[in-house]
């Protein structure tokens, strides 16, 4: 016998007698592929990113033209272009100005802090700094092309206006206090300078031999950083370079990254180093190459240009650029997401043709290429219960919601729990969908209504029944009457329940009363329909109806319903159908309530049924000598009869028999009760 095993069950080719075993096979088969479905689902991590195409203006912009540089202020967008424009950019791509800079290409773009002047740099050799709301400003045209410009985060500060440019050296512009631009050499002959990246007092770049900083303050270059992989072009393969804060730079060049720490140097190492070094705190290989990074809190956002012939991707993936998060460790890293991005032309892109620029107030990534620039931002509390949903996460989606609830703003939680909802009820879940109904409708009786309408036209009336409300909120009575007559149709102790638990003011007791005659007709004994029957006939307060129907079934409930309702009136000739019921119980009650019902009534009605009379007044008796005396006579009579173990007490206690009659009718009893008697007489 073969058994194949997938997760907890098996399956056996031999197990069911009479089934084709090809066919069970292949439903096995079936089953198991189904399953890996599902844990593949379960396996899909969500992702950290949404990304959507900027448009509006961009678009128009790029059918034309093509994008070459990009930077990104909290307040707006400066986008360059391969045919020399400028245009300034809302957050939405909708263009606010436009600049005609150069018939060539503009290669980089720079803002200070506050966004009102911009640095631009062409491939024809052009310089341009000048504030966007005033007239000052920089122009000038090199015999070489410009590759970078980056002006002083607090360029708008009079003390601060500063700016570098570089193409193939570094060049520093200080305005003096005649007004003049003075210019100083940072830095050449080690090739094209193809990076900058300006925070507080450092300047870094990047040219063919590795990664300088420069601390403007001291106007001292404090560290080299080697590039790691010589053999790949630095005009194809461009260095990546980001500020994460004022002392953290993170370099990306090829497949090599580097998070470099800036510190200051204890006063005691000083001599002539300069007063900072650099510390390399992380350092790593990728699989792909660098195109750009950025931070994201701890962790790093990496875009990667994947070459055709990378044998570690699928080959529908080719070539399209991919945004990693990862998380940097001292020696390595961690992936934590991976998206491959379909931007317009990806073919035809290389490394260089692709930059990522961010935003630092609102965590927004821009991925920029020649064709397209998309946009990625973390994912919100709504995108999380996307997500969710699409993976029919019903339960996770509807806590997430009720959790995160003032900053969801596209979903609403009862609209999610209707969706949970209804995939129960696919499923075939009922329970746990009408459980859920209690948590999810509230107190919205249309929607209660709905679905208890939704659960007769599918035969699970029973499933919602016990999660009906019956407090503050309640529906029709018509809703609970269509529900207790589903459950007398078909589950008579089911239909019980309901009565007992379910206040009378839910429905037209009157009509549930007549619906129980009726099943009567056909099963007149019927013990639970019964009983269930004096319970209506209770609660509308006919309490004679139910007390006889409690004394026919003899049951439990009878004595508590005297008490509660003081039926002793309605008792009075049910005497003995009490007592045959429960002796004890029954003389309990007629002696605790003898004001209600008197003991001459209760010996005229036990008159018939001496046996019962004895137990009455027996335990009369033991309560009171004196109260049943014009019965004592007659007690002699039953004592000899029923109980005569207790006769020579009650003689003994008893100082209403007439002793002379006592002899006269024990003649039968036994010699040794004879004498007993003889003896109480005669003392």
């Amino acid at each position: 016998m073969y058994t194949g095993e997938y997760g907890s069950s098996a399956y056996s080719l031999d197990s069911r007698e009479g089934c084709n075993p090809f066919q069970f096979l292949g439903q096995c088969v079936k089953q198991a592929v189904e399953r890996l479905d599902d844990l593949e689902e379960d396996s899909v991590e969500e992702p950290k990113l949404k990304y959507e195409r900027l448009a509006n203006g961009v678009t128009e912009i790029l059918q034309k033209d093509a994008a070459s540089c990009m930077t990104v202020h909290d307040k707006f967008l400066a986008l360059g272009t391969h045919f020399g424009k400028v245009f300034l950019l809302d957050i939405q791509g909708n263009v606010t100005q436009k600049f005609e800079i150069s018939p060539v290409r503009i290669n980089q773009i720079s803002l200070d802090e506050s966004g009102e002047h911009v640095g631009i740099c062409s491939e024809d050799g052009k310089v341009q700094v000048f504030g966007l709301y005033t007239r000052e400003g920089f122009h000038e045209n090199f015999d070489c092309p410009v590759k970078v410009v980056a002006l002083h985060p607090r360029f708008s500060s009079s003390n601060y206006k500063q700016f570098v440019t570089g193409g193939n050296k570094l060049l520093l512009y200080e305005r003096n206090w005649l007004n003049r631009w003075k210019t100083s050499t940072l830095h050449e002959g080690e090739g094209t300078i193809n990076n900058v990246q300006w925070r507080a007092n450092l300047i870094a770049w990047a040219n063919n031999v590795g990664v300088k900083i420069y601390d403007i303050s001291t106007k001292q270059r404090i560290t080299n950083v080697s590039r790691d992989n010589v053999s790949l072009r630095p005009d194809m393969y461009p260095c990546s370079l980001c500020w994460k804060d004022n002392s953290t730079l993170i370099i990306g060049w090829g497949s090599s990254v580097k998070i470099c720490a800036v510190k200051e140097r204890d006063h005691a190492e000083m001599r002539d180093l300069p007063s900072r070094y650099v510390e390399i705190v992380s350092a790593f290989e990728t699989e792909f190459f660098i195109s750009g990074l950025a931070p994201l809190a701890d962790q790093l956002v990496n875009l990667y240009f994947v070459k055709e012939n990378s044998d570690h991707v699928e080959e529908e993936f080719r070539a399209r650029p991919r945004l990693d998060i990862i998380q940097p460790l001292p020696e390595g890293f961690e992936e934590l997401s991976s998206d491959a991005l379909t931007v317009r032309n990806f073919q035809e892109n290389e490394c260089r043709d692709y930059r990522l620029e961010h935003s630092e107030g609102e965590s927004l990534f821009y991925i920029i290429s020649p064709k397209d620039i998309v946009v990625a931002k973390e994912r919100d509390q709504d995108d999380h219960i996307d997500w969710l949903l699409d993976k029919k996460k019903y339960e996770e989606a509807l806590m997430a919601a009720e959790i995160s609830f003032k900053n969801v703003k596209r979903h609403e939680v009862q609209k999610i729990g209707m969706a949970y909802i209804n995939h129960l009820v696919e499923k075939g879940d009922y329970d746990t969908a009408a459980r859920k109904c209690q948590k999810v409708l509230g107190k919205n009786m249309e929607l209660w209504e709905n679905e208890v309408y939704r659960f007769k036209t599918i035969g699970q009336l029973k499933a919602i029944s016990q999660y009906l409300p019956r407090g503050d909120l309640r529906l029709r009575p018509a809703i609970y009457e269509m529900i207790l007559n589903e459950f007398l149709k078909t589950d008579y102790e089911g239909f019980a329940t309901l009565i007992r638990e379910w206040p009378g003011e839910l429905y037209n007791n009157m009509t549930v009363v007549q619906a129980v005659a009726d099943h009567l007709k056909k099963d007149p004994t019927n013990s639970t329909l019964l009983t269930t029957l004096a319970e209506l006939y209770t609660y509308d307060q006919r309490y004679d109806r139910a007390l006889e129907i409690y004394l026919r079934l003899r049951h439990k409930d009878v004595y508590q319903l005297i008490h509660k309702h003081n039926l002793f009136s309605s008792i009075e000739d049910k005497i003995v159908l009490l007592m045959d019921f429960d002796k004890e119980k029954a003389v309990d009650m007629l002696l605790d309530n003898e004001d209600k019902i008197s003991t001459e009534r209760v010996v005229e009605e036990l008159r018939d049924r001496p046996e019962l009379l004895h137990i009455y007044l027996h335990k009369l008796f033991k309560r009171d000598h004196h109260k049943g005396q014009r019965y004592h006579e007659r007690q002699i009579g039953l004592y000899a009869e029923y109980d005569r173990p207790n006769l020579l007490p009650f003689l003994r206690d008893s100082i209403h028999c007439p002793l002379e009659k006592v002899l006269r009718d024990t003649f039968t009893l036994p010699a040794q009760i004879q004498m007993s008697m003889k003896y109480i007489s005669l003392s």
